[in-house]
């Protein structure tokens, strides 16, 4: 899986973090991760862990990062990494599995 995403200046994940010097937050990173596979899925996700996690680049507002995602060798698990050019922003390993509660939720609601 491959997307390109743009860090949106007016995001709520900019607020308060930092006033008058703007980053993305870590968490922020890995909720795009999670985002794109669960899309791919068509499927709410809960994270059950993260494996050699790194984040290498501060993100400012406006930049675009290419976020690529490859399955594991166990189940469950993706690697990913998350680039702005030709530079690395993060990468690591994390393991999602089905949101039968969510996903029950959801189906009742539909």
């Amino acid at each position: 899986m491959v997307a390109s995403v743009t860090t949106a200046a007016h995001s709520p994940w900019f607020s308060g973090h930092f006033p008058n010097d703007p980053i993305l937050p870590g968490i922020a990173q890995l909720k795009m991760v999670v985002d794109l596979i669960a899309k791919s899925k068509q499927g709410n996700l809960r994270m059950t862990g993260l494996s050699r996690v790194k984040f290498r680049k501060i993100i400012r507002p406006e930049e675009v990062l290419d976020i690529h995602i490859t399955c594991g060798n166990k189940k469950d698990q993706y690697n990913f990494k998350i680039t702005s050019g030709d530079e690395d922003v993060c990468s690591g390993g994390m393991y999602l599995t089905q949101d039968e509660k969510n996903n029950a939720n959801r189906k009742i609601n539909e």
